[in-house]
């Protein structure tokens, strides 16, 4: 995606209100116009996404000086279970990374993904004392979804897994002065997706708005001429998308009817934009239990948290 693109973008979102962005996809630290973006918008905050591997020295300084981007890092637990999906050696980069960050005082968080195989370990107590002690200020979940060429299904959560997710998030929050993060129930325990309620896109690196970030498929894309926001609304592909998944779940399609989502996407003026076969791998996939398992329907139990999902991630519509 083009500078002059992203410029087009904030600019479109801010005369709406908003001043808070999340850049992703790829690895944003390699993308070299990217300090350009946080020093021309000095009055908006900007979270950044990345693995974590080219934080050195200089890149933390430029953040410090910024003033206004956190790092949302990338870990999967321990050495073990993190460098057995991201490579050996990673652990050990990503944690000093982390340390870095903690001395030079820069407000960041750590994303990480749950899977069959780290549940125990990253949900448990020792885990999220671990990256208090490191000076991470909030800690983002996300489950596990088995998308791409190499999806290992085997590491999705079942039924079981999804509801002592939802139970040891409530309990985690209790215990840690850290912010857990999750976007996968509401204030009163009900299950999400902010694709089919319309309370987020993901715009990948063509300028294509797609469903949410592991569903690249798109039909409008976003043009310097032409309003961002009249791209979207006026969007029958992302209109029909939420049409078909509210239709059948409230948790996640891409989890639970793979098959009949591929046939969905087929029908559609929208094309691939995964660079590989989206279709075709969510055809050989299996349908397996998403984050709507009725027993995880859990309320919040935390005023603070009650208030933030229900004023925060939905009320402004600054979900995710």
């Amino acid at each position: 995606m083009s500078l002059d693109t992203v410029f087009h973008v904030v600019d479109a979102a801010k005369s709406q209100g908003c001043r808070f962005f999340t850049l992703l996809g790829g690895e944003p630290l390699l993308y070299p116009d990217l300090w350009a973006i946080p020093s021309r918008y000095s009055d908006c905050y900007f979270q950044v996404i990345t693995n974590g591997l080219f934080l050195d020295a200089k890149t933390v300084k430029k953040i410090r000086e910024l003033g206004n981007v956190t790092i949302l890092v990338s870990l999967d637990g321990g050495a073990t279970s993190n460098d057995a999906r991201r490579g050996e050696g990673v652990y050990a980069r990503v944690v000093e990374s982390l340390r870095r960050l903690q001395r030079e005082g820069i407000l960041f968080g750590v994303a990480t993904t749950v899977t069959a195989g780290n549940f125990d370990e990253v949900l448990s107590d020792a885990y999220v004392r671990f990256l208090c002690r490191l000076g991470a200020a909030y800690l983002w979940y996300y489950g596990y979804r088995p998308v791409g060429p190499n999806s290992s299904p085997e590491l999705a959560l079942n039924a079981e897994k999804f509801i002592g997710f939802r139970q040891r998030l409530l309990t985690l929050r209790r215990r840690h002065p850290i912010v857990v993060i999750d976007t996968y129930w509401d204030a009163d325990g009900r299950a999400v997706c902010p694709a089919a309620l319309g309370l987020g896109f993901h715009i990948g690196p063509a300028g294509g708005v797609e469903p949410c970030p592991p569903l690249s498929y798109a039909a409008d894309f976003v043009e310097t001429n032409r309003g961002v926001f009249q791209t979207i609304d006026q969007s029958e592909f992302l209109r029909g998308f939420q049409n078909f998944a509210r239709q059948r779940t409230r948790g996640c399609v891409i989890l639970e009817c793979p098959h009949e989502l591929a046939d969905f996407l087929e029908t559609t003026k929208g094309r691939d934009t995964s660079g590989r076969s989206l279709t075709a791998e969510l055809r050989a996939s299996q349908a397996c239990p998403s984050h709507a398992v009725p027993e995880s329907q859990i309320p919040e139990d935390s005023r603070i948290y009650r208030f933030l999902k229900r004023r925060l991630f939905f009320g402004l519509a600054a979900y995710g």
